[in-house]
């Protein structure tokens, strides 16, 4: 795995609801941590009136309190645990969502502040970057972004942005990224104590007792952290980490926070073998747990000290996770009242039919959005040299005019497995603030253009037999056919429609085209064996998912599967432009926030939606589904965790017929 493919799972983990679990460290490992507010108090007994002294006003009548509003989710798995240190699954988030709130949020790709009082910002003087002196022995990150040791022969960025191999007795001056993150005063824990800065800090404490990749990258680059005082962290990198293609994480440069003041003499040891860590964690969020039946069920009940409560919140008084592997027998507990949600595990695993079917019977509500994941058509622009393979898509003019015989509008309608999905224009979606829009290249359908433009770079039917061939067509011998094969994922109905419609689109502007289908396991394998990361194909088909941040270095020319790099990273057709290198290197080393960030970011999608390295297709759809009655629930393309907005979830009684 690359540097950049590690970023995009660090921030997966921490942008996405997947905050730090938490442990209730008792004396007595077996107790039961119960919230004072949800022991019933008994009054006394109100003593027999006096018939001859009857009151001066009646007595009203004891209001008969509501009901409970009570949520049941039915989800594919069990969690697998739900202390985030030690790798919780996609299962365990949804319930982590309930716990925390926050530390961050993202709407429409954008960060939205929980527990901070507001993101940091350079215009704030939250993100500064100063000048530092670094002897030999510090540590510093150098040219390719990997923190080490300042010894001879390290090249680094100097303040200026130069290149500098360091000799020894130098001196070098470079930059260090500073970040002020300011904490809201109302946050307590579960247990009404007060959360501050200290317990962030003994986060960073603990965090660096675990051994886990992701840990590690934010650990290894930072310099200093500290607590100003209870609601004031400074956060400062190692020299040279603004200068990464990682400096966008800023806004993720803290811990989230742990209990200092009820398991702060745990270590990690003690915290991976303690059962309590990874059933009854102690957060803040809108719920806490009661229960947890193994195999069967997780309960979880309103947080009275949780900090949005004047605002109403949570509207539910208690949330039960249920574990249905089965779609049908889900569709069945909803239709019983006995589940108000299904999440898309398990939808994702059952026969989307029968769910359709309920919708249109309005016995279910299906609510859905884009996702960050999109679908796309890689070019074999430069194979490895072994395989001999004709430079089919060396030519640009070529891969513009397969867009153009490409009917992705039909496409996004037919393809995905339910709903119809946003056609895509770039590796953004036209959510994302960094979209470029109207400078983007567009390559609408129209076969008759992309015929006309294959006819122009060379490729020509001359011998009437419905397939082109090469005739002055550049870097290929007179005279060969156009035929290619498209490699993709088998056991995937999606992508077995959209090989259908490519190979009926392409026969149409005189393309020939067979299609192979790969295990994932074999189709996803590192080079020089895997057909993709090896470059050994004429098309693929597959998907990326995207983090919050613009991911133009997938397709730098740096990036290109070689013995030199492993083979284990992202560009995979080989594409090399140096324009493009330029601005996407240019949008990296910028500061997020400021123009030059933007502009760059923009101008690296102009150059892309040009070139055409891969055929954005769509950006694919997610979907999950509620009983009627049920209100709150919001998918955003930007969250990995669809429970993210669980405390304005609610639910009313639906009248029977």
């Amino acid at each position: 795995m690359t540097l950049g493919k590690w970023a995009v799972v660090f921030l997966v983990l921490l942008s996405f609801g997947a905050v730090l679990g938490f442990l209730l460290f008792t004396n007595d490992p077996g107790s039961v941590f119960i919230l004072p507010s949800l022991v019933p108090t008994l009054a006394p007994p109100t003593p027999p009136l006096d018939p001859l002294d009857p009151p001066d006003t009646p007595t009203p009548p004891t209001a008969t309190p509501p009901p409970l509003k009570e949520f049941t989710v039915c989800q594919a798995r069990e969690p697998n645990t739900l202390f985030i240190y030690d790798s919780p699954s996609r299962a365990a988030r949804n319930v982590l969502e309930a716990i925390y709130d926050g530390p961050l949020d993202t709407r429409a790709y954008q960060f939205q502040p929980v527990l901070l009082e507001h993101l940091p910002s350079p215009d704030d003087g939250d993100v500064t970057l100063r000048t530092v002196e670094v002897d030999e022995g510090d540590k510093v990150v150098d040219i390719n972004g990997l923190p080490v040791d300042l010894l001879p022969g390290v090249t680094v960025f100097n303040a200026d942005s130069q290149e500098v191999t360091f000799a020894e007795g130098d001196v070098v001056t470079m930059t260090q990224m500073v970040v002020t993150f300011t904490l809201r005063a109302d946050v307590t824990w579960a247990d009404g104590h007060p959360l501050t800065s200290d317990d962030f800090l003994y986060s960073f404490e603990l965090a660096g007792e675990f051994d886990h990749p992701n840990l590690r990258f934010l650990l290894e680059r930072t310099g200093n952290y500290d607590a100003v005082d209870e609601h004031t962290l400074v956060w400062a990198g190692v020299p040279g980490y603004n200068d990464t293609v990682y400096s966008y994480l800023y806004f993720l440069n803290f811990y989230p926070p742990l209990p200092r003041h009820v398991w702060g003499t745990a270590d990690a040891d003690q915290l991976l073998n303690a059962q309590v860590a990874h059933r009854k964690p102690l957060g803040w969020g809108p719920f806490v747990v009661e229960e947890w039946a193994e195999g069967d069920h997780i309960t979880l009940v309103r947080n009275p000290h949780y900090f949005r409560a004047a605002e109403g919140l949570p509207y539910l008084d208690r949330v039960t996770f249920r574990f249905v592997p089965d779609l049908e027998q889900a569709l069945d507990l909803l239709a019983a009242g006995e589940c108000d949600l299904i999440t898309r595990d398990v939808i994702e695993g059952g026969d989307i039919a029968s769910l359709l079917q309920a919708a249109d019977a309005g016995t279910v509500q299906l609510i859905s959005s884009p996702s960050s994941e999109w679908e796309h058509l890689d070019f074999g622009i430069e194979p490895v040299s072994w395989t001999n393979r004709p430079d089919f898509f060396g030519d640009e003019r070529v891969r513009q005019a397969i867009a153009l015989c490409i009917d992705r509008e039909r496409i996004a309608s037919d393809a995905p497995v339910y709903g119809d999905a946003s056609v895509a224009q770039s590796y953004l979606a036209t959510e994302h603030p960094l979209y470029a829009g109207s400078r983007l290249y567009h390559w609408d359908y129209d076969p008759a253009r992309g015929r006309s433009l294959l006819d122009e770079a060379g490729w020509r039917d001359e011998d009437g037999d419905g397939i082109r061939e090469a005739h002055e067509a550049a870097n290929v011998r007179a005279g060969t056919p156009f035929t290619v094969t498209l490699s993709t994922t088998g056991d995937d109905p999606a992508r077995e429609r959209v090989a259908n419609i490519l190979a009926d689109n392409l026969t149409a502007c005189g393309i020939g085209l067979a299609v192979e289908y790969f295990p994932d396991q074999e189709f996803f394998a590192d080079g020089p064996d895997g057909p993709v990361l090896g470059r050994q194909f004429d098309l693929a088909l597959f998907s990326w998912l995207n983090g919050l941040d613009d991911p133009c270095w997938l397709y730098l020319s740096s990036e290109i599967p070689a013995s030199e790099n492993w083979w284990a990273t992202s560009n995979d057709p080989g594409y090399a432009n140096a324009d493009y290198d330029v601005a996407c290197q240019a949008a990296l080393d910028a500061l997020p926030g400021s123009d030059e960030y933007a502009r760059f970011h923009r101008e690296a999608q102009r150059i892309f939606s040009h070139d055409l390295p891969v055929l954005p297709l769509y950006f694919v759809p997610k979907l999950i589904a509620t009983r009627p009655g049920v209100s709150g629930v919001i998918l955003d393309p930007s969250e990995y965790v669809d429970l993210w907005h669980i405390e304005a979830f609610d639910v009313t009684q639906v009248a029977e017929e």
